[in-house]
C-alpha cells in the first residue's frame, strides 16, 4: 500500500436476516474481516469495523407468508440469532445494527431522495417476471430455471453456479419462483434506474487503471461487466415489504434491495457515531475523510454491488464519499463435496456448532482459515476439522505451551528463570520470530489469511521442535542452569505466540495471557527477548486445547448422513412415475405402421378450443392435415417450418369438423409435458421411420 492512511474502515457483507449464519459466510466473510481488524487494532490502527443485518426483500414476505407472521417477526428473530451467534464466536464488531432501525430508515430514504432530486436517476417501463398466484414481483436471485447455456436446471436469474454463466431471467428456460415453484409471467411495470452506463468510463479507469493489485477473482468480474458494457439499473421493486419510495403519490414500490443494504453500512456508522462521539466522532470523519481507507469483506457473489454498483451510488452522491481501497473477496466453501445449500439444510450453521462444541470457537476460526477458499472454493469435511484441532492445536501450539510452563513450575517455581549465557541454538531460535513476524504482517497487510496463519503455525512449529531437541526435562539432571536458559527462551517463544495468534484465535489467547500471567501483548513487541521479564510469576498450567473424539464427529457426519437420506427420499417421492411398459407386440404389428417424416407448412388454432392445432403437412407423398392436441404446449408459430415425425398410415378422422389424416409423434416427459419427436437432422420429407 503506497498511501498512508489515518484510519481504516472495515465492513463486512450484511447477512440476510432469513437464516442462520453457516460456515459458508464465515469463512467468506466473517473470519477474515474479524482477523483483520483484530491485527489492526493490536497494532495501535484507529480502525472500525461495520457489521448488521440486511432484513428486506421478497425471501423474507415468502417466509413470513409460510410461517403465518409478519416479516418483522422474521427478520428480528433471525437478527438476534445472527447476532447472539456471532458475538459468541467472538466476531468483534464495533457496531452491529440492522436495516430496519429507524435510523437506517430516513438514512436511505435521504440518500435514494437527493440522486432523485439532483435528477441522477432515469424512470423506464419495463416487463419483469410475476407470480400470480402469490402477487408478486421477483428479483433476480428469486428466478430459476434451465440454463440456456449447459442446461443445469436450477440455475439462478442472475447466475447458472454449474457453468458460471452471467445470466439475466429472460435468457432461462422454463423460468420458475425458487421459493414457490410457481411458473412466472411477464408484467409491466414502472421503476427508477440509476444509469451505470454513465459512470462506466470513471469505473474502468478506476479499477482497471488504479486498482490492478485487487485479487484475480475481484478484478476478473468487474473487468468481464465492463467489457460487456453496463447497463441502467433498477433501484426500486414492487414490494410492500422494505423502505417505501419517498416521492410523493408512489404506493406499493421499496427501495430495492442491493441499493438499500450497503447504505446501511453508512447508516451503521452513523448509529454509533451518534451514540458515542467522543469514541467515534462523527460518521463523516469515517466515510468523506480522504485519510480514512475502506476495506470490504465480501463473497465473491457479492462484487458486482460492492465494485460497481455502490461505488456508482457513492459517486452520484458527491459530497466526497471515499471508495474501497480494497475488496478482498473470497470463493464459496463447499461442505463434505457438495455445495452448501440453506433451501436444503446442507451447512454447519453456527449457533448449531457453539452448542454442540462449547468452548471449541476457535477451533472453527482455525479451520476455516486454514482452509480458506482465498483464491478456489474449498471443501469443509469434519474429518479435516478433526485432524486439525488434535494434530496442529493439540499436537503442536498446546503442546508446546504446556510443556514450557509445566516444566517451569516444576523446576523453577512457576517464575521466568534467568537465560544466563545463551548457546547458538537458543539464538538461532530467537532469531527467526523476527523473521516469521514479517511472513505474517506481510500476509495480512495483502489479505492472504491462509499464508499468514500458517507463519504463525511455523512459529508453534519452531517452539516445539525446539523444545524437543534440547530436552530440558533431561538437563536438569545435571545443568540447571543450561535449564534455565532453555525454558527463558520458551517462554519468549510463548509469549510471542500470544502476539501472533490474537487475530486469529482470541479466546485461546485469552487464556494463554491468563497462564502466562500478562495483559494483552501489544504487535510491535512480538518477537522481543525480553517480554517475559526474569521472575515473571506464571499462573498455573493448563491446557489450551483438548482434543476431539471420534464419536463427536460420528455424530455430525450421522447428521449429515440424514439430512441426505431425507432429502433424497423427498425426491423419490416427489418424482414423477414412469409409465409402466405396454403389452408386447409382434415385428409383423409393428410393420403395419407407416411413421415418417413431414413437414409442417401451415399452422392455426381451431376455433373456440384451447388445446387443438390445425396443422398442413408435406409428407412427401402428398399434402394433408392433422389436427393435433398441442396448443398448451406450441404456438402456431412455433410450428410453422418445424419437421416433424408422423403415423401416416393411421384411420382418418373427424375432429371439430376437419378431417384429421395421421398422428404427431409426442413424448411425455416426465413431468407430464410433451415434446414433438424431431429428427436429429432434417431429413427428406417422407423418410421412412422404422
Amino acid at each position: 500500500m503506497d498511501k498512508k492512511f489515518k484510519r481504516t474502515l472495515i465492513t463486512s457483507a450484511l447477512p440476510y436476516a432469513n437464516g442462520p449464519v453457516h460456515i459458508g459466510h464465515l469463512a467468506g466473510v466473517y473470519v477474515p474481516a474479524d482477523i483483520y481488524a483484530r491485527y489492526l487494532r493490536l497494532k495501535g490502527e484507529e480502525v472500525l469495523f461495520v457489521g448488521g443485518s440486511d432484513e428486506h426483500g421478497v425471501p423474507v414476505t415468502i417466509r413470513a407468508k409460510k410461517e403465518g407472521c409478519t416479516p418483522q417477526d422474521v427478520v428480528d428473530r433471525y437478527h438476534n440469532i445472527i447476532r447472539k451467534s456471532f458475538e459468541d464466536f467472538g466476531i468483534s464488531f464495533d457496531v452491529y445494527s440492522r436495516t430496519t432501525s429507524a435510523i437506517h430508515h430516513q438514512f436511505a430514504a435521504d440518500f435514494f431522495r437527493k440522486l432523485y432530486d439532483d435528477g441522477k436517476f432515469i424512470e423506464m417501463d419495463s416487463e419483469q417476471f410475476f407470480d400470480e398466484k402469490e402477487g408478486q414481483f421477483l428479483t433476480d436471485r428469486n428466478i430459476r430455471g434451465e440454463c440456456p447455456r449447459c442446461h443445469a436446471q436450477d440455475a439462478y436469474g442472475d447466475q447458472c453456479e454449474k457453468c458460471g454463466a452471467t445470466l439475466s431471467p429472460e435468457e432461462l428456460i422454463n423460468p420458475y419462483n425458487a421459493d414457490t415453484g410457481n411458473p412466472l409471467v411477464r408484467k409491466t411495470t414502472h421503476h427508477w434506474y440509476l444509469p451505470l452506463n454513465d459512470y462506466q468510463p470513471w469505473l474502468e479507469d478506476w479499477i482497471l487503471n488504479q486498482h490492478k493489485e485487487w485479487r484475480p477473482n475481484v478484478f476478473g468480474q468487474c473487468k468481464s461487466w465492463l467489457d460487456g458494457g453496463l447497463k441502467p439499473r433498477a433501484v426500486t421493486r414492487d414490494l410492500n415489504w422494505g423502505i417505501p419510495v419517498p416521492i410523493e403519490g408512489v404506493e406499493g414500490k421499496v427501495l430495492y434491495v442491493w441499493f438499500d443494504a450497503p447504505i446501511g453500512y453508512i447508516s451503521n456508522t452513523k448509529e454509533l457515531c451518534e451514540a458515542q462521539p467522543e469514541r467515534w466522532g462523527s460518521w463523516q470523519k469515517w466515510w468523506q475523510d480522504p485519510e480514512s481507507r475502506l476495506i470490504h469483506f465480501i463473497g465473491k457473489d457479492n462484487i458486482v454491488f460492492h465494485c460497481i454498483v455502490f461505488p456508482s451510488m457513492l459517486k452520484a452522491y458527491g459530497d466526497g464519499f471515499i471508495l474501497p481501497e480494497n475488496v478482498p473477496a473470497n470463493e464459496f466453501l463447499n461442505l463434505e463435496g457438495d455445495k452448501i445449500s440453506t433451501s436444503k439444510n446442507w451447512a454447519v450453521w453456527l449457533h448449531e456448532y457453539l452448542q454442540d462444541f462449547p468452548g471449541k470457537q476457535d477451533t472453527l476460526r482455525y479451520v476455516l482459515t486454514a482452509n480458506a477458499p482465498e483464491t478456489k472454493d474449498n471443501d469443509f469435511t469434519w474429518k479435516d476439522f478433526q485432524t486439525r484441532h488434535n494434530s496442529e492445536l493439540v499436537a503442536i501450539f498446546g503442546n508446546f505451551v504446556n510443556r514450557a510452563v509445566v516444566l517451569t513450575h516444576k523446576y523453577f517455581g512457576g517464575e521466568v528463570p534467568a537465560p544466563g549465557q545463551l548457546q547458538p541454538i537458543d539464538r538461532e531460535v530467537l532469531a527467526q520470530i523476527p523473521q516469521l513476524r514479517s511472513e505474517i504482517e506481510d500476509n495480512l497487510e495483502s489479505f492472504k489469511f491462509r499464508e499468514a496463519l500458517r507463519s504463525a503455525m511455523n512459529l508453534a512449529r519452531l517452539g516445539n521442535k525446539y523444545i524437543s531437541d534440547t530436552e530440558p526435562w533431561a538437563v536438569a539432571k545435571t545443568d540447571l542452569q543450561r535449564t534455565a536458559a532453555i525454558l527463558n527462551t520458551s517462554l519468549q517463544i510463548t509469549a510471542s505466540l500470544a502476539v501472533a495468534f490474537a487475530p486469529f484465535l482470541p479466546f485461546s489467547v485469552e487464556k494463554l495471557n491468563h497462564i502466562l500471567n500478562v495483559e494483552p501483548i501489544a504487535w510491535d513487541d512480538l518477537g522481543k527477548a525480553d517480554l517475559l521479564p526474569v521472575g515473571h510469576k506464571l499462573n498455573k498450567a493448563e491446557l489450551l486445547f483438548s482434543k476431539i473424539e471420534d464419536a463427536e464427529i460420528d455424530k455430525q457426519m450421522k447428521r449429515l448422513e440424514e439430512i441426505k437420506a431425507a432429502r433424497l427420499a423427498a425426491a423419490a417421492a416427489a418424482a414423477p412415475t414412469v409409465e409402466p411398459a405396454k403389452e408386447a407386440c409382434t415385428f409383423d404389428e409393428f410393420g403395419k405402421m407407416d411413421i415418417r417424416t413431414a413437414t409442417v407448412l401451415a399452422a392455426e388454432r381451431v376455433p373456440k378450443t384451447d388445446k387443438l392445432l390445425k396443422l398442413t403437412i408435406d409428407t412427401g407423398l402428398d399434402q394433408r392435415v392433422i389436427v393435433s392436441g398441442i396448443a398448451q404446449y406450441y404456438t402456431p408459430e412455433e410450428m410453422i417450418g418445424k419437421q416433424i415425425c408422423i403415423l401416416a398410415n393411421l384411420q382418418p378422422r373427424v375432429i371439430r369438423g376437419i378431417e384429421s389424416k395421421g398422428m404427431i409423434l409426442m413424448a411425455r416427459q416426465l413431468d407430464g409435458k410433451m415434446r414433438i419427436v424431431t429428427p436429429e437432422e432434417r431429413l427428406a420429407n417422407g423418410a421412412t421411420i422404422g
